[in-house]
């Protein structure tokens, strides 16, 4: 949970809508599938570690940083560097925006490719 002082009080902001707020801007991004990932990991991972983790997605939020792991699976046909070039870019606009915080490091993991069904 990320929390940010203000002059009259605390503003917290859930694991829920950050992760929302990641996973809209990797839907969002041309070529891209979806994400994958075990989700025991990412759970086990949450209560080992304290950080934000689900299917193909882990952030870890602290005072100086935001660091995101995301596990994608792009679709056939498109240029896997291009696509991650796209979907870092998207991930910085939509955590500087909506969160206010500093552009974020993004660690991709192209796990899978998906085929169009033939």
């Amino acid at each position: 949970m990320m929390k940010q002082d203000t002059f009259k009080g605390l503003v917290e902001i859930s694991d829920r809508v950050i992760s929302s707020i990641i996973r809209y801007a990797v839907t969002e991004t041309p070529g891209i599938a979806g994400m994958s990932g075990n989700p025991v990991s990412g759970n086990l991972a949450r209560r080992l570690s304290g950080k934000i983790g689900t299917n193909g997605l882990s952030v870890d939020v602290t005072d100086e940083a935001v660091a995101i792991q995301l596990d994608i699976i792009i679709n056939y046909g498109y240029k896997i560097p291009e696509v991650c070039q796209i979907l870092k870019d998207n991930v910085h606009q939509a955590v500087e925006h909506m969160l206010g915080l500093s552009p974020p490091i993004v660690n991709i993991k192209v796990d899978k490719l998906a085929f169009p069904n033939l």
